[in-house]
């Protein structure tokens, strides 16, 4: 895998040779009457279809806690577990759209409270647990309480958290059953959310419009530029919790000064499922979206290059351990992370200076900067 890694870099050095040969050409100008079309597919091709999934996978889940609530079994909870792992794949992919409806009422907190510094999200879950309280086992009542108690690390926590094994006891008496009424709670929580998120984006005439449509009376993106800017950005964005996020929470570069359970879905060893989940998030967007129409003729390859930066880190985030502990204690496992840290850097930049700079938006415009 050494060798294989060294290949990979040398490969990605050779393409950011190529990228800035192409930078020689001078400032491009963001080609205004292409802007609206992007953005429609965008909308119509990646965001709707990905709450659409999200929804559905979260009504399975739902389907499949109130099964193992009925009959608890090994074989119930590996279906919910199943369904859990399905509903990250969906999540993953659609999270990178951090703007609109999901940063309204704390819905992407809701869905998803991360990261989880000082425990807190953790210890209320706990609480739940410890000390019945009927008001948790419904989503009437669910919906109201701390953000960190009705979303997927909850979840995560019932299903593969301290305890998890009364919910496959049949014996388990009162315990197993308000666990799992609790998870299934939270499971119609989540289905809950993505159908809001897909009936607000599908609404022809609410943030769908505004996102296609930028004009003086759009009450989003008063020009073309603007909306180039928000496409933009949540793909740098993407790039930048991959890496700040997603990677840095747990590991900076010193296995020993790691911290394993700081991972996202440690527990349930879904830590490098969704982060590859949020890499095929970007790819598809940037496919989906047709960017690659803004730039220039010969700048194209722009597009290409950064998608092959991106199945780079696929390539090995998809061959990591699944356990974090387990492949922060192996060299060769951490030589994966220390590509990872290094490449998603490069992603990063490539996104925000080589397709920003490409598609004609302002020299030197940095996301990162919070401008």
């Amino acid at each position: 895998m050494r060798f294989a890694l060294t290949s990979l870099v040398l490969a990605l050095s050779m393409s950011s040779g190529a990228i800035a040969q192409e930078s020689n050409a001078g400032p491009a100008v963001l080609n205004t009457a292409l802007v609206p079309g992007v953005m429609t597919r965008a909308v119509d091709d990646f965001i709707r279809p990905g709450y659409h999934r999200f929804h559905e996978t979260a009504g399975s889940l739902k389907t499949n806690m109130e099964a193992l609530c009925a009959t608890p079994s090994a074989t119930s909870v590996d279906a919910a577990r199943d369904a859990f792992n399905d509903t990250i794949d969906a999540w993953s992919r659609i999270e990178i759209v951090r703007v609109g409806p999901v940063i309204e009422d704390n819905r992407f907190e809701r869905v998803l409270f991360f990261p989880d510094r000082k425990s807190t999200g953790l210890k209320q879950v706990q609480a739940a647990l410890a000390k019945p309280d009927d008001s948790v086992t419904q989503m009437a009542t669910l919906k109201d309480k701390s953000v960190a108690m009705q979303g997927i690390g909850a979840l995560e926590f019932v299903l593969f958290g301290t305890g998890h094994e009364v919910l496959a006891d049949n014996q388990g008496g009162d315990q197993g059953a308000y666990r799992c009424r609790y998870g299934a709670a939270i499971a119609a929580n989540l289905e809950r959310l993505g159908g809001e998120l897909s009936a607000a984006w599908d609404a022809p005439d609410g943030v769908q419009a505004a996102w296609e449509k930028p004009g003086l009376d759009n009450p989003l993106f008063r020009d073309e530029k603007e909306a180039a800017n928000a496409l933009l950005g949540i793909l740098v964005h993407a790039a930048e919790t991959i890496r700040d996020q997603r990677l840095e929470s747990f590991y900076k570069g010193d296995a020993k000064k790691a911290l394993p359970r700081q991972a996202i879905y440690w527990r349930s060893g879904n830590t490098f499922r969704s982060i590859a989940g949020n890499l095929e998030g970007v790819r598809d967007l940037m496919k989906a979206s047709g960017m690659v129409e803004l730039l220039d003729d010969d700048s194209r390859s722009t597009v290409s290059s950064i998608d092959f930066v991106a199945r780079a880190l696929l390539r090995v985030v998809n061959d990591i351990r699944p356990n974090v502990e387990e492949a922060l204690a192996d060299p060769a496992e951490t030589a994966k992370l220390d590509f990872l840290l290094l490449n998603s850097r490069d992603l990063i930049l490539r996104l925000n200076n080589d397709l920003g700079g490409g598609i004609g938006l302002a020299a030197g415009f940095s996301f990162s900067d919070g401008d």
